[in-house]
Parts: structure tokens; sequence; C-alpha cells
């Protein structure tokens, strides 16, 4: 009887070790990285030009919607570490706003290769609806794209007559909310339309803006650094497809190591989910000349103030 009691006790406290291990992981990561983010958000605050054109706005709606996916991300993470339950009502709402900024990105990275195809091909006409001035319409069209399917996902499944969503307490976990195979179903089918679709649109633009440069003879600078960007547009969407691999390498690793189930959910957490968030934005931020001289200047401003001589 001692030595089960001895047992169990070794185990909670290797299963409390590990989740503060995972904790002190993650929410540093978190933390550098919004604290990148807010440096560029102030950035394009602080400068009116950044503000006067399509392609710097887009880019700033993404930054903050990868900040409200990671930050929803991150709660949901520590509420299933620290194995927080309550009501359903409470859940959905955060499972909403992760799947649906989730499924944003997609949106907005097609959004921006098509400001990039139409920068190139219309530049002296540009369409009224891609000026800076009126690319809000744009993407208030994505928001309502991305949150109407996964409403309607929370909304066809079959409710467990057992569970009151406003006072039966669960975990807040996907496969606790989504749990008929109709939902299951329908999110695989969104999820494969979403990327199809924005695949197709990057190589689309790809493929004209690399026909349109060969034809130019004057502002090829232009046509090729556009070209380059769909590019990594399409290197984005890569990284955002990496979460889909979940299933797959949970199911290679669980015979080769001997890591427990949570453990091996936590690695691919942070190899395909924060990790791919957290490089995307920066990876394009930092690429971009303007961007990284204002980095630049911000953190030499920075840097003075906090050794002034």
């Amino acid at each position: 009887m001692h030595n089960l009691t001895e047992l169990t006790g070794n185990a909670t406290s290797h299963t409390s070790l590990s989740v503060i291990i995972k904790v002190c992981v993650v929410i540093p990561f978190f933390c550098v990285f919004l604290c990148c983010i807010v440096v560029m958000l102030c950035i394009f605050a602080t400068n009116r030009h950044f503000l006067d054109t399509s392609r710097y706005i887009l880019f700033a709606y993404m930054l903050i919607n990868d900040t409200l996916q990671l930050l929803s991300s991150v709660i949901l993470f520590l509420l299933v570490m620290c194995l927080v339950t309550f009501p359903t009502v409470y859940c959905v709402p955060l499972l909403l706003l992760s799947t649906s900024t989730f499924m944003n990105t997609t949106l907005i990275l097609a959004t921006m290769s098509l400001e990039r195809y139409v920068a190139i091909i219309y530049p002296l006409q540009r369409p009224a609806a891609w000026r800076s001035d009126r690319i809000w319409i744009i993407i208030l069209s994505i928001w309502f794209l991305s949150f109407i399917f996964p409403m309607i996902e929370y909304s066809i499944g079959e409710r467990d007559p057992a569970v009151d969503i406003l006072s039966t307490p669960v975990l807040c976990k996907p496969i606790y909310i989504n749990s008929s195979p109709i939902q299951a179903l329908f999110q695989a089918a969104v999820n494969i339309l979403f990327f199809a679709v924005v695949s197709v649109v990057i190589l689309f633009t790809y493929i004209t803006i690399l026909l349109k440069t060969r034809k130019m003879r004057q502002d090829k600078v232009s046509a090729s650094k556009a070209k380059h960007t769909v590019l990594l547009h399409g290197f984005q969407l890569l990284l955002c497809m990496l979460a889909f691999t979940l299933p797959i390498t949970e199911s290679i690793m669980a015979p080769h190591v001997s890591w427990p189930p949570e453990d091996i959910a936590f690695f691919n957490y942070f190899c395909f989910i924060l990790i791919p968030r957290f490089l995307s934005p920066l990876i394009y931020g930092f690429r971009d000349q303007t961007l990284r001289d204002c980095f630049g200047k911000t953190f030499l401003c920075c840097s003075n103030k906090a050794n002034p001589v």
C-alpha cells in the first residue's frame, strides 16, 4: 500500500513538472512574439506612409490576426494543461476565435498575393476596392468568410442531452465540442476548400506576374519584387499547412518514442503550430527593406534611451 502511494505521488509529481516545463517554454516564446508584433504595429501607427499603402495595411491586418490566433491558441493550451473545465457556452467563443483566425490567415495570404497582382497588372488604373482607403471592404469580407464557416460547423453537430451548455463543465478541446462525424467531415471539407482555393490564387498570381516580368521593358525591379513576394506567400501558406500534419506525425512518432501521448501532442503543437505562426509574419516583415530600416531605427532609439551617453 505504501509503495502504491509512493508511485502515485511520483507520477503526480512528474506530471506537474512536465506541465510547468511546457508552460515555461510556451509563455516566453509567446511574449517574444508579442513584443515583435507590438513593435511592428507601433511602426505602422507612427509612419503615415504605411497606412497609405494597401500592402502594408493588409500586412498589419495579418499581424493582428496572427496575434489573436496565437493568443487564443496559448490560452486554450494553458486551460488544457491545467485541466481547467468550464461550461461549453464559454468554451465555444474561444474555439471559434482560434478556428476563424486560423482560416483567416489563408485568406489574407491570398488577398496579399492578389494585391501584388493588381499592383503590377493595373499600375495606373487600380480598382477602387484595392485602394488604401477602400481596402477595409475586402478585410471585412475576409472576416465574414472566416467566421461564417466555423459558426456553421459548431451549429450542425448533435448535442449530448446529458451536457447542459450553460452549466456542465467540460475540458475546452475541439474533440469534446465537435464530436459528431458530420462536424469532422464539414471541417475537413472546408479546410481542403480553403487551402485549395488559396493555393490556386497564389499559383495564378505568381505565374501571371512571372510572365508579365518577362514582357516588361521597364520597372522590372518592381515586378521582380512582386514575384518574390508572392512566392513568399506560398511559403507562408506551406507553414500554415504544417498544422494539418499533426495526426500524421503523432501516428508516426507514437510507436518509435516512449513519450506519453500528451508530450507528443505538445511537441507537435510547438513545432507545427507555434513556430510556423511565429516565423511567418516575422519573415515577411524583416524581408521588407522599408520595415527593416524602421526596425533598425526603433531599436537604435530604444538602445540609446536605455544607455544614455
